[in-house]
């Protein structure tokens, strides 16, 4: 009785993971061809190039210029605030 229980364990054990397998070897082709149409069918546009006029990667180096100058600003007015002394309130 026991190793006739053990043995349909078995089989249901290898008959759920064949079948997990064999999804997720279909699911990967299948992504796999989904991918291929979409890349052939619907190419990216190419970034159309400017002539003159400021590029895309100077104003994100300003943003990063005034954050710098901001988040300096800030520490230095940060350090110099007299310490608070124990006891007292702000």
């Amino acid at each position: 009785m026991q190793g006739d229980i053990v043995d349909q364990g078995l089989e249901l054990m290898l008959f759920g993971m064949g079948t997990v397998l064999v999804f997720l070897t279909v699911l990967v082709f299948a992504i796999g061809l989904m991918s291929w149409v979409i890349r052939r069918y619907f190419p990216e546009p190419d970034a159309p190039t400017r002539a003159a006029g400021p590029t895309r990667a100077a104003a994100p180096g300003m943003a990063d210029a005034n954050l710098i100058a901001v988040i300096s600003a800030a520490i230095h007015r940060h350090r110099a605030r007299k310490p608070p002394t124990p006891g007292k309130k702000q």
